[in-house]
């Protein structure tokens, strides 16, 4: 193949095409239903550690439902260098989840905000020097960290799946079960030899398992029947706070998302039939890197978590042939409209602990497998094994005995407190020391 050119097969609707309308609005519905549970699963799992009761909690869902439609409009849509013009869809990250929960109990949603907001400026920075973010976090250093964030999160998954953290019925086997049944659904469906099914499989097994949890009386609705019928908008309800003992987690989990959006909008461009070479390309990636930057301060301004570009939907393009960005913005209208309605959020917010748990467990075992599938093409040189399993070693070591480091410094024990800050960093300082010999570079 020629450098520049595409390997995806010829497309229906190319980039700048216009599919009817009906078309449109079908192959816009398939794209909210893959990225559906990535937008909501991170606000899900944040509400309880935030102090939410049923109701904020469905208004943080709407506001991600709002701030991911508003956001994929910018990055589709192209306002002079920001965005990339491509149908490249955004929501809520996984990887902000591990730091935002660490914000949620030093400071509540205030601290949340203010901390995302603020640390934009790190993935904004980078846009305009993104050869110098690959070297000083290469690919081995973000599998890594991409590793280490799902292994933190595990724990967040199966304390959901036993019931939530506090319930009455905590590790009941009524919820182990119930979730576990999350579970196998989940691996029902992506066995599927139909691409919808396979595609859908979490949406559809955590649908499943919502049902039959409704079918035990395990679910209350009372909280869907007092939600409004259209979201009352208030742009920072819960104010802005800082901590600078939060920069440090925040600003590796914009590293990690840079270099994960720079993957994402390369295998766009592939699949969109566009240069992955050349200046169309190098402008397409700094303009998206830079939608990411300003679509999470204004995702922080509507009361959610910071938004990226997400990957799932690559697979929709070549599945449907239609990579026209008239779809995104169909995509863009459906998330704002899901997002007006409270009623929605709410019914979201209700499903049980167990329900979630079921799903995010295979979630974040993904988002480990991700790492890992990162750091294998990266090589597995002996200086890589060196830097993934020294990476891994402390980050997981401060997650799992904070207490190690109740006796240094305050001022160290605030940089380190965090395992994805400890294993960023660690990574980024070996990756820069150790030298890089000849068998490494093979």
């Amino acid at each position: 193949m020629e450098p520049g050119k595409s390997a995806s097969p010829r497309l229906r609707y190319p980039l700048e095409s216009e599919p009817p309308a009906a078309e449109t609005a079908a192959v816009g519905f398939q794209h909210v239903l893959a990225m559906f549970v990535g937008i909501v699963t991170p606000p899900l799992i944040l509400a309880p550690a935030l102090g939410f009761d049923k109701l904020e909690t469905a208004f943080f869902l709407s506001m991600a439902l709002i701030a991911s439609g508003l956001s994929t409009f910018i990055q589709v849509r192209r306002f002079g260098p920001v965005g990339s013009g491509l149908l490249s869809v955004q929501g809520t990250s996984f990887t902000f989840v591990s730091p935002s929960l660490l914000a949620a109990q030093m400071g509540g949603p205030g601290l949340l905000i203010g901390m995302s907001m603020a640390t934009a400026a790190v993935e904004a920075g980078l846009s305009v020097c993104l050869q110098s973010a690959r070297k000083v976090f290469p690919p081995v250093v973000s599998g890594a960290v991409v590793m280490l964030i799902g292994l933190v999160l595990i724990r967040a998954g199966v304390t959901d799946l036993a019931g939530g953290a506090g319930a009455p019925d905590f590790g009941s086997p009524r919820n182990l079960l119930l979730g576990l049944g999350v579970t196998a659904f989940i691996l029902l469906f992506h066995s599927s030899r139909k691409p919808f099914l396979s595609s859908c499989c979490v949406a559809l097994g955590m649908l499943a398992g919502y049902a039959l949890a409704a079918v035990l009386g395990l679910v209350d609705f009372e909280p869907v029947r007092q939600a409004g019928w259209l979201t009352v908008f208030k742009p920072l309800r819960w104010g802005l706070d800082f901590d600078r003992r939060l920069l440090l987690p925040f600003a590796a989990a914009y590293l990690v998302t840079t270099v994960e959006s720079m993957g994402d909008l390369t295998a766009t461009s592939i699949v969109s039939d566009q240069p992955v070479s050349g200046p169309l390309y190098a402008k397409r990636l700094k303009g998206g890197v830079l939608a990411d930057a300003l679509n999470s301060v204004l995702a922080g301004f509507l009361n959610s978590m910071p938004n990226t570009t997400f990957s799932q939907n690559n697979g929709l393009i070549q599945l449907t042939g239609v990579a026209s960005r008239r779809v995104g913005f169909a995509v863009a209208a459906i998330l704002v409209l899901l997002g007006m309605l409270p009623k929605l959020g709410a019914l979201v917010a209700v499903m049980p602990r167990c329900v979630l748990g079921g799903a995010t467990v295979v979630m974040f075992g993904m988002i480990v497998l991700g790492g890992m599938r990162i750091i294998h093409e990266a090589g597995l040189s002996g200086r890589n094994v060196v830097i993934v399993a020294v990476s891994l070693g402390l980050g997981l070591g401060v997650e799992f005995v904070p207490e190690a480091l109740s006796q240094v410094p305050k001022a160290a024990r605030d940089v380190f407190s965090s395992g994805l800050a400890t294993g960023a960093l660690a990574g980024m300082l070996l990756n820069l020391l150790l030298p890089e010999r000849g068998q490494d570079r093979a």
